[in-house]
């Protein structure tokens, strides 16, 4: 997951960017998922962006020494072991998928459109290339069925 990580970091220009990934479990994730989206189940992963807000863009524009602090990643390890199980995929390759998706997510893609899910799956496919290739996105069945 951390090697996935650094690598769709570096293959998008974000060399010295700093992202924070925490692993829970379905009952926190439920309620976060709940509480940001009013979304009352759980979910894979949510993204929350450092980028969004107004006083962190008034930050991000001056040049302050140290990385750009990207947001959080939030993992569910349940959710993510049901779905390297549904996919015949190894932990590790479904939670490197996860930390993938959701870092693009903090780097402003997004998966709601057709199109936008496909440019998703390509910097998926990139970013896993050599390091987890059963997590590849073409695997899954259903496009957009990461993180909803």
């Amino acid at each position: 997951m951390q090697r996935a990580a650094r690598k769709v970091l570096q293959l998008q220009g974000a060399h010295s960017a700093e992202v924070s990934i925490l692993i829970t479990d379905d009952t926190e994730i439920q309620a976060m998922n709940c509480q940001y989206r009013r979304i009352d189940s759980p979910t894979d992963v949510l993204s929350f962006s450092q980028r969004d807000g107004s006083i962190t863009s008034s930050i991000s524009s001056c040049s302050l020494p140290g990385p750009e602090i990207l947001g959080d990643v939030v993992i569910s390890l349940d959710t993510a072991k049901r779905q390297a199980l549904q996919h015949g995929f190894p932990l590790e390759d479904e939670l490197a998928l996860l930390a993938v998706h959701g870092i693009l997510h903090l780097l402003g893609y997004d998966d709601e459109t057709v199109e936008g899910s496909l440019e998703m799956r390509s910097h998926e496919r990139q970013a896993l290339e050599g390091i987890s290739p059963a997590a590849w996105p073409e695997a899954r069945t259903a496009p957009g069925s990461i993180g909803r």
